[in-house]
């Protein structure tokens, strides 16, 4: 199976060199897509180098910080047009651990075309937490997972694969969330495509270097885009993804 792990960046300087590292001695075979929001901090340059010493890795430079669910679009046509058959999701900071990486990959199959890191089933954790951002996180994900009918417990987590039988069947260039809310909405995406989806338990954990990227705008987008999919799932029930989104 042809692997092609991307990796969204914009200022990770302090984790690139690392997580690339830490990624090819997880998964050698896999190949390393890093796409980069022009990072004034070099980041871009440093998996360059890091690329020439490690092997398997190319660098897509975007010309502006547009946000994560566009570079994710992007990373994934880009794998599509070259014929990888998994794409990993994943963060750069080390909030994922790559040594998940086999575990999540293994399960990925047998009618299977979503794989989910999750940190809200039995064996996963969020240590460190405060008890307000854990409140904020279970409340986000039981209120898409009831108006949208995911039958997943962790709809916003960013550490997932996805089958390129998956993706091909998707039209990426309507997915509208530009943050977080892209999780979710490639999760409704995906139950609505009729594709098996299953959560493994991960263990979530807090940058150690770089500065986080969660904001009250990645809050406010996903809460007001779950809210109109709902309603319109609720109020004007259709058959495929791409209607109930318009």
């Amino acid at each position: 199976m042809r692997v092609l792990v991307v990796l969204p960046t914009y200022n990770e300087a302090e984790n690139i060199g690392a997580i690339l590292a830490a990624v090819r001695a997880s998964v050698p075979g896999a190949s390393v897509l890093v796409v980069d929001d022009s990072s004034p901090d070099g980041t871009a340059e440093l998996a360059e180098k890091a690329a020439a010493d490690l092997g398997s890795i190319e660098v897509l430079r975007r010309g502006a910080k547009n946000g994560l669910g566009p570079a994710y679009r992007e990373g994934f046509r880009w794998g599509l047009g070259r014929g990888y058959e998994a794409f990993v999701e994943m963060d750069s900071d080390f909030s994922h651990d790559p040594g998940a990486l086999p575990e999540l990959l293994a399960a990925l199959g047998d009618g299977v075309e979503l794989v989910i890191g999750s940190r809200y089933i039995p064996g996963g954790s969020i240590p460190n937490w405060s008890l307000l951002r854990r409140l904020i996180s279970r409340f986000g994900n039981i209120y898409a997972k009831l108006l949208l009918g995911l039958g997943v417990e962790d709809s916003t987590a960013g550490y997932r694969v996805y089958a390129a039988s998956l993706l091909g069947r998707l039209d990426l260039d309507r997915v509208r969330a530009d943050s977080y809310g892209f999780q979710i909405e490639m999760t409704y995406l995906t139950r609505q495509a009729g594709a098996g989806i299953v959560e493994v338990p991960i263990h979530f954990v807090d940058r150690v270097a770089g500065t986080s990227k969660m904001s009250t705008f990645t809050v406010t987008e996903a809460f007001t885009l779950v809210t109109g999919w709902g309603l319109r799932r609720m109020l004007w029930p259709r058959k495929g993804p791409r209607r109930d989104l318009r």
